[in-house]
């Protein structure tokens, strides 16, 4: 799965190339929130969280080997819905909703990619995969922070799945924080992968950024129908 430094660089890509008008943000903050709100209670990110939620709600998928969140399902129960008259919904949700896209993304063609190599899933695929993961997180350059503005504490208050806990935003963005300083001082810039390969790597990032900058801007220009799969 993509790491916290993995999601926020695809926010930070997003935002150097793009107004946040013109994606349909109104609170960047918010909105960097959003893109680790669904890994806050998983129980793996966020040290001692106030509860924890199982990964088929969190994410849309069973939590098998690698998988593949729904975030056209997630869009359609938990999105749409709670959409204003013109269409919007806060910031932490259209987060969110980029997080699962992401992880659906990288995960779809993970799968793909054993599938023509013929590999099978196994413990030294996944220590492999894992591996490079955190090899390709520490060769991004990350700055951005999300911070526990009141805003941001009543828009998880108010997140209609789940109530995210002040207590747990503070944590998360805490967490958040010691991720940037780590991506800073174990910086790579040489990465040597064990499984997936440079190729891997520049060409899903690539289709991820085309996938959601293609639908946020379909969200700012009023479309219902932005957030189904794709």
């Amino acid at each position: 799965m993509p790491s916290w430094n993995i999601h926020t660089a695809h926010v930070e890509r997003l935002l150097s190339q793009e107004t946040p008008a013109a994606l349909g943000i109104r609170d960047v903050n918010a909105f960097l929130f959003g893109n680790l709100a669904p890994d806050v209670y998983v129980g793996y990110m966020v040290p001692d969280p106030t509860r924890k939620i199982g990964y088929r709600e969190t994410h849309f998928a069973d939590p098998g080997y690698v998988p593949e969140p729904r975030y056209g399902e997630f869009f359609e129960c938990w999105v749409a819905p709670y959409a204003d008259a013109d269409g919007r919904v806060t910031d932490v949700m259209l987060g969110a909703w980029t997080h699962l896209v992401a992880d659906h993304v990288y995960n779809s063609h993970f799968n793909r990619l054993l599938d023509e190599r013929g590999l099978k899933p196994g413990t030294e695929i996944r220590i492999r995969k894992q591996s490079d993961f955190a090899t390709f997180g520490r060769t991004l350059n990350i700055s951005m922070v999300p911070e526990a503005t009141p805003e941001l504490i009543e828009q998880c208050a108010a997140f209609p799945q789940y109530a995210i806990a002040e207590q747990d935003v503070r944590a998360a963005c805490e967490v958040m924080a010691g991720i940037v300083r780590d991506n800073v001082e174990h910086h790579v810039d040489d990465p040597n992968y064990s499984l997936l390969g440079g190729d891997y790597f520049s060409r899903v990032p690539d289709e991820l950024d085309a996938l959601m900058r293609d639908a946020l801007h379909a969200y700012a220009a009023g479309d219902p129908t932005w957030g189904r799969q794709r």
